[in-house]
């Protein structure tokens, strides 16, 4: 009988080790909107909220390779626990300092944010390494890879609805204190499991350690580079999506159904992609995802109304998540034995800096060019990226590990 996503979840512990680091990640989907609107209210600046924020993202993506690599040195559970009580903590103070008006100064609040930033733990990685583990048979780690994706997508859907319930009857800063308390209850799950407490780090030789980073990013150029261009497309189709709905008399508002569209189409293509026995490879998989969804996006510069440029985006949302669910897989078989952890983080990590890379650059033609002209040269990006990773692809390491190499101590994070 073939593999399916039940067989996932009846796997020893998966369940309940997957329900607690999904507890611990909704925090992601609820604190920066409760941050964001918390030092609106406060300061009554956006100046000051944008800042405050983009202080807050720049240390939690890109520290997130470093924190990941604490967990491949030191385990898990000597790594998490204290990251998780920093994260906790420094949400509590930063609950404290955005709550009333003129509480504290824009600059500590600034700094609270960025050091909140800095301790973030890595869940989303942890739980995709530890799932080598739980499940080291091949097709069921796709499976798994796939319901890690499309829960994770959920998750970023369902935090902000949360928010908009959670201010109605409550000030904004109270959402920061629920992530507090969302990602110390999940953390404590996750590193409870039993299949998480058998992880021992695995160290590496000093040979190893020399150029550590180098090393684990030319390992995973690949899958790093095409989550770049994934996350560039999908960050600048936030901001373009709204200005096409705007330029077509929908206002702001409108660009909530195309945006949807997209979120549900990578669900349906990330649970369709898992439920699949492919015949392909990985490593040549992933270049053909990328594309499909560069021709997407370029197929909607063309969108004449609000209902085409819907369809569009639920097309191209088809190949976001089985994308990155196909990079992950990637990476974690690419890795080295002690880096696995910190690959997976690598490739979140390009995701996210795309999508600030996307905004800003989508921002900028959005003012120079017609809102389909700027699509479509989202869509060519994209294109050429996954040209890029198309390049040179073999079927050498393209696919997980085998059983038997399973998932090496480090990899658990």
């Amino acid at each position: 009988m073939p593999a399916s996503y039940a067989h996932v979840l009846r796997l020893p512990h998966a369940r309940t080790t997957f329900a607690a680091a999904l507890l611990g990640r909704l925090s992601y989907g609820i604190v920066p909107l409760s941050l964001m609107l918390a030092v609106t209210r406060t300061s009554g600046s956006y100046t000051v909220a944008g800042a405050v924020m983009a202080l807050f993202s720049a240390t939690s993506v890109f520290l997130s390779p470093a924190r990941a690599a604490l967990i491949d040195r030191h385990g898990p559970r000597r790594a998490l626990v204290p990251m998780t009580a920093a994260y906790a903590g420094l949400l509590g103070l930063l609950t404290a300092v955005v709550m009333r008006p003129g509480a504290a100064p824009p600059l500590v609040v600034g700094a609270v944010a960025a050091a909140a930033g800095a301790c973030t733990p890595p869940l989303g990685p942890a739980m995709r390494a530890v799932w080598g583990r739980i499940a080291p048979d091949p097709e069921l780690l796709r499976r798994a890879y796939s319901l890690d994706a499309v829960a994770e997508e959920l998750l970023f859907v369902t935090g902000p609805l949360l928010v908009g319930l959670l201010v109605a009857l409550a000030p904004p800063a109270v959402g920061i204190a629920a992530g507090a308390v969302l990602i110390t209850a999940g953390a404590a799950g996750f590193v409870l499991s039993p299949v998480v407490q058998s992880v021992r780090p695995e160290r590496a030789g000093a040979k190893e350690h020399e150029g550590g980073r180098g090393r684990v990013l030319r390992a995973v150029r690949r899958p790093v580079l095409a989550a770049l261009g994934v996350g560039l497309a999908l960050g600048a189709v936030d901001l373009l999506v709204v200005a096409f709905a705007e330029g077509h008399g929908s206002g702001g508002g409108g660009a909530a159904w195309p945006l949807a569209a997209l979120s549900a189409g990578s669900a349906v293509g990330g649970l369709l992609n898992g439920a699949v026995s492919w015949r392909t490879s990985a490593g040549v998989r992933l270049p053909l995802l990328t594309a499909g969804l560069g021709l997407a996006v370029l197929l909607a510069g063309l969108a004449t109304g609000l209902g085409t440029l819907t369809a569009v985006m639920a097309a191209a949302g088809f190949f976001v998540a089985p994308a990155l669910t196909t990079a992950y897989l990637l990476a974690d078989a690419a890795a080295p034995a002690d880096a696995r952890v910190r690959a997976g983080a690598w490739v979140n990590t390009a995701v996210n800096a795309g999508s600030t890379a996307g905004t800003a650059g989508a921002g900028v033609l959005a003012g120079l060019l017609p809102t389909g002209w700027c699509l479509a040269a989202t869509g060519a990006a994209t294109l050429l990226v996954a040209g890029t990773v198309a390049r040179g692809v073999t079927r050498r390491g393209d696919a997980p590990r085998p059983v038997g190499d399973g998932v090496p101590v480090a990899k658990t994070s």
